[in-house]
């Protein structure tokens, strides 16, 4: 079993910066690949980030590349996403995933088989 606790989120205006981070149990976690997705209310769950066990790979969402980096710590058992130049529409439920399966990573919420509670992020205009 591997529980993730998300923590960072929060209000912030438009322009802004907030970095997340998930926190892993589990003495396993660097054999994981790790992703970040978000969920708006009324929307389908997006993809948003997602880095290789080794932190070696990274990929991104079209909509926050270039604004989002996500890294990992793996003596620290945690996955961050430094979120910048945030946007109203980044506003979002977002959740941490680990995959035991794809330690390179994956784009699809279907290849992770476990996820955080989730922490809000509000960007105000």
């Amino acid at each position: 079993q591997v529980q993730l606790v998300e923590s960072g989120g929060g209000l912030v205006q438009a322009g802004g910066s907030l970095r997340l981070s998930c926190a892993a149990s589990g003495r396993t976690f660097s054999k994981y690949a790790m992703g970040w997705f978000r969920q708006a209310p009324g929307k389908e769950r997006e993809f948003v980030a997602a880095v290789s066990w080794s932190g070696g790979s990274t990929y991104y969402g079209d909509s926050v590349k270039g604004r989002f980096t996500i890294s990992r710590d793996n003596a620290k058992n945690t996955v961050y996403l430094q979120m910048n130049s945030l946007k109203p529409e980044d506003t979002a439920v977002y959740y941490c995933a680990a995959s035991t399966v794809y330690s390179s990573g994956s784009y699809s919420g279907r290849d992770y088989d476990y996820w955080g509670q989730g922490t809000q992020v509000t960007v105000s205009s």
